[in-house]
């Protein structure tokens, strides 16, 4: 059986852009293109040539692309010809192959927000999209507003589409821009467009999340007869986003009816690299990945209820709908107060240590695990911590140095040019496993980034200040996440800190610390930290 082509169109660059504090850089927009394209999209919308400094460079450099590269803007104007109209030429003049033109297809905004007849407005679609073809582009349009607009008034949204299309369009693209829609109506409406005239192949479908209902509508279009569609990695986009990509493609690429029936540009080996592709767009607009994520979140994968982890063991499929490795995402055996003897061997054995069943050392680290986290200790999240836990438990624990004292002061005051600052100095002083001793001092003086003011950043700086034969190991590490949670009310309240922390090697960690103290806290996080990459470091060389 021959599959149908369907074709995948990214606007992360373009629409992502306008999620709400995010603005890319020139070298960010090229980062993300590369790795858009190594996944296998047919098109990669790169922003609004013109509209920005940014976008205006990023099309200059004109990255080397397999996919389509794709420029966005709007319609002529009325009153003016295409070859005459400044705004569209400077969208021509990227001089992409593919061009994405947005155009109202709602006759309440063509009249409101547009101010002219709907004949103008349609005579403007009309004689852009010829323009662009005679130009040798392949043109797209955007019908904005589409389904309110046919909700609102059917004749005018195929007439708007309808010029699109007569005069050379590729793709008409139906916008549930308020995102608004719901999936049995979205279906219902493509449906209605095909059997007006308007081909499925040459039909797009560019949905919002604004009812959490993006990525079901797209599904919905694509069962009507639609066969392009738009989305975002990780769902970027305006107010509550756009469909995302990263759970639309492994969904056409892995389940059915779809898996069976469409062919997609992204291959089965590239898929490996989504929540790779997911987390890299994280780390650029320096936001912590959504753990609950379909498909490459951290927790798609994780069992953290005993009954489910020894099922997990037996056979996988019985709680996961996919092998995590085939989206590059892996399985996860947390360890809390629920967790059973099969969770626990099953994350020793992670860890490389090996258990036999009816060890009474497991008893003793589940009672030590039960015990923590009555007392506001949280391993379900902070695996190395956990690993430390029970490495101790099995004797297996290898001290490498003991903190006798440390001292923190943060001070708020203003400088000598009256400026407002915050200041933080920290003391730590170790004690080798020789009774050899070294002090490390830290001051953030005029520290740049408000982020590196603070007593925590003070006190990790002041602790890997020296750690004598252990320096070189941990020069590497830095810490890439910082959560706290008030574990109870009231004046006596227990901090919660967990840590996220990477080393030289890309390899990532989590460790916990609780006190009444937060600074206290954290840096218990700080030392499991410090302790794990030693350990895991000494186990490889052994």
């Amino acid at each position: 059986m021959t599959k149908e082509r369907l074709y995948i169109y990214d606007t992360t660059l373009r629409d992502g852009q306008q999620t709400q504090g995010v603005q890319f850089a020139t070298s960010e927009k090229q980062q993300i293109a590369e790795t858009l394209d190594m996944l296998g999209v047919d098109y990669i919308e790169g922003g609004w040539p013109g509209a920005n400094p940014t976008d205006s460079e990023f099309f200059e450099l004109r990255p080397q692309m397999k996919a389509t590269f794709t420029a966005f803007g709007m319609t002529k104007r009325a009153g003016v010809s295409a070859e005459n109209d400044d705004v569209l030429a400077a969208v021509m003049n990227a001089g992409t192959p593919a061009v994405c033109l947005v155009g109202k297809t709602h006759d309440f905004h063509v009249s409101t927000a547009l101010g002219i007849t709907l004949a103008e407005n349609t005579d403007n679609i009309a004689r852009t999209m010829a323009y662009m073809v005679a130009q040798g582009r392949e043109a797209l349009f955007d019908a904005e507003h589409f389904f309110d607009g046919y909700k609102s008034n059917p004749t005018y949204a195929l007439e708007a589409i309808k010029a699109a299309y007569d005069n050379g369009a590729r793709w008409i693209v139906l916008c549930d821009t308020n995102g608004g829609a719901l999936p049995a109506e979205i279906y219902a409406i493509t449906k209605a467009v095909i059997d007006a005239g308007i081909p499925g192949d040459h039909l797009g479908i560019h949905t919002h999340n604004d009812t959490e209902n993006a990525v079901a509508n797209s599904l919905a279009a694509i069962d009507a007869g639609a066969r392009q569609v738009q989305g975002t990695l990780n769902g970027l986009g305006e107010r509550c986003g756009n469909a995302n990509l990263t759970t639309l493609i492994p969904t056409l690429l892995l389940k059915e009816p779809y898996a069976s029936t469409y062919e997609i540009g992204v291959s089965h080996t590239a898929l490996v690299e989504l929540t790779r592709a997911s987390r890299l767009l994280d780390d650029i607009l320096n936001r912590v990945p959504m753990r609950q994520a379909p498909y490459v979140g951290a927790s798609a994968f994780a069992h953290k209820a005993g009954l489910h982890a020894s099922a997990i063991l037996k056979d996988p499929s019985t709680y996961e709908h996919i092998d995590p490795a085939i989206v590059g995402n892996e399985r996860v055996i947390p360890m809390s107060n629920q967790a059973g003897q099969s969770n626990l061997r099953k994350r020793l054995a992670d860890a490389g240590l090996s258990v036999e069943k009816g060890d009474p050392a497991l008893g003793r680290i589940l009672n030590r695990i039960k015990e923590r986290e009555s007392l506001g200790y949280s391993y379900d999240s902070a695996q190395a911590s956990f690993e430390l836990l029970a490495r101790e438990e099995l004797g297996l624990r290898e001290s490498f140095f003991d903190v006798e004292r440390y001292r923190v002061i943060s001070e708020r005051r203003r400088n000598a040019r009256g400026q407002l600052v915050v200041e933080s100095e920290a003391v730590v002083t170790v004690q080798m496993g020789d009774g050899t001793k070294t002090t490390g001092y830290y001051k953030n003086e005029n520290a740049e980034d408000m982020r590196d003011a603070g007593p925590v950043n003070a006190l990790w700086q002041a602790l890997k200040h020296d750690l004598g034969p252990y320096q070189a190991k941990i020069d590497g590490v830095r810490l890439v996440d910082f959560k706290v949670r008030i574990t109870n009310g009231g004046i006596e309240a227990v901090t919660r800190v967990i840590i996220d922390s990477e080393d030289e090697h890309g390899r990532r960690w989590a460790t916990v610390g609780v006190s009444a103290n937060i600074v206290d806290a954290s840096f218990e996080a700080l030392l499991d930290a410090v302790n794990w990459k030693l350990t895991r470091d000494a186990a490889g060389a052994e």
